[in-house]
């Protein structure tokens, strides 16, 4: 106990190796996320010379499957930086945040990412990087449209129609396609006043408020061809974040790397909070990465004392600046409120968002099952001879099955 209550004494331990596998946030070797983790662990082992910690880092398209595969083999790394817990943990295979974080460490994370960590009432996933949403716009095409920023969906209609009569090639850029059609479904499930779940963690993909969000979608921007050359189910993220930072897109829901991205292409860009059906969204999608424990090797109280130093204010501010994500602790997010430094600045209008963002319903052991079936499946609701209220209901169909298979 006095090296988790210390956070930074000797774990009494000897010669353990503690093994993490972790997520690449960077976009090249440059930036690989491998050298944070390479320096928070030379810093940690510094001070504990009886543990050390061999860190492999893979790209988003690997991670999960990584660790996935180490678990089925037996060889479950100690500690996984990933995308989702709930399966891990409802298999019995990570520790409670509880037996790993100090009182402190575990105090300090945002309330609403902890509970969002939560698998049945007890919290499993640690939120490690977090972001929110807000919509983008390019500030030069707008001003030759002559038009403002949009603050409820039938400005932005109209702003996409003005661009469009411009030339825009993509005057609002809807990417329905599977790489990350889940986000960009949520971010307009919200702003039409329901999300995928309601209160109480039911699935209500097909509510009346989602069928008029998505109708509203097919009828107003994509029947009017306002959402580009490229139908909305085969656009990729990646693709319309590039087209964004290419100059050819008017407005498009974005992350935090996205400012990034447009500002080394020299895009003049604005954000401003979502819109919402009549006026702004009541609620921003929230998306975090999580930090778990794994049980299979027994080294709860490295693994512990290793967090607690990761989750340190300092380390914390480190990774979030280098790659433009929110902080996860309210002793960081207050520090980034609070600066006047310019990157800390450029990240407030995500971080004012942060309080009354929605996350995933990561919590539920279904989600990964509904989440392929929206990326697959969504883009439909939309084509021109698709039914929204159809597809939305064979989605809601498909997540009822699964919350029942997994009983999560």
């Amino acid at each position: 106990m006095t090296a988790v209550l210390g956070g930074c004494g000797s774990t009494g331990s000897s010669d353990v190796t503690l093994e993490l596998v972790a997520a690449d946030y960077g976009d090249s070797a440059a930036n690989s996320s491998k050298k944070y983790w390479d320096d928070l662990a030379e810093g940690y082992e510094s001070r504990h010379p009886g543990v050390k910690v061999h860190v492999d880092v893979y790209s988003w398209n690997d991670v999960d499957r990584k660790v996935k595969e180490m678990v089925a083999a037996g060889h479950a790394p100690d500690l996984a930086q990933i995308g989702a817990y709930a399966d891990y943990a409802a298999a019995g295979k990570l520790y409670p945040a509880s037996d790993l974080l100090s009182i402190r460490t575990q105090a300090d994370f945002l309330s609403s990412l902890a509970d969002a960590g939560q698998w049945q009432h007890v919290q499993y996933g640690i939120p490690f990087a977090a972001s929110t949403r807000v919509l983008f716009y390019n500030k030069t095409l707008f001003g030759e449209a002559g038009i403002t920023p949009p603050t409820n969906w039938s400005e932005l209609a109209a702003d996409a129609g003005a661009l469009k009569a411009k030339g825009v090639k993509y005057p609002y850029a809807l990417p329905l396609g599977p790489e990350e059609a889940q986000a960009e479904t949520l971010q307009w499930l919200l702003s039409g006043g329901n999300g995928y779940t309601d209160d109480v963690g039911t699935y209500t993909i097909d509510s009346p408020q989602n069928v008029k969000t998505f109708t509203w979608l097919k009828d107003e921007l994509v029947g009017k061809g306002l959402t580009g050359p490229v139908a909305p189910g085969r656009l990729n993220r990646a693709d319309a974040f590039a087209a964004f930072a290419d100059g050819q897109v008017g407005m498009l829901n974005g992350h935090p790397t996205l400012m990034q991205q447009a500002a080394r292409k020299g895009v003049k860009f604005g954000m401003v909070p979502l819109p919402g059906r009549t006026g702004r969204a009541r609620a921003s999608m929230g998306v975090t990465d999580w930090m778990m424990g794994f049980r299979q090797n027994g080294h709860a109280e490295q693994i512990g004392d290793f967090l607690d130093y990761a989750y340190q204010e300092k380390n914390v501010l480190a990774f979030s600046r280098e790659y433009g994500l929110l902080p996860v602790t309210d002793s960081a997010s207050n520090t980034m409120a609070e600066s006047g430094a310019a990157r800390d600045k450029e990240l407030r209008p995500f971080l004012d968002q942060m309080p009354t963002s929605q996350q995933y319903p990561v919590g539920k052991t279904s989600w990964a099952a509904v989440s392929a079936a929206v990326k697959k499946d969504i883009g439909q609701a939309v084509a021109p001879t698709g039914s929204p209220a159809g597809v939305l209901t064979r989605l809601q169909s498909a997540a009822s099955a699964a919350d029942s298979a997994n009983s999560g």
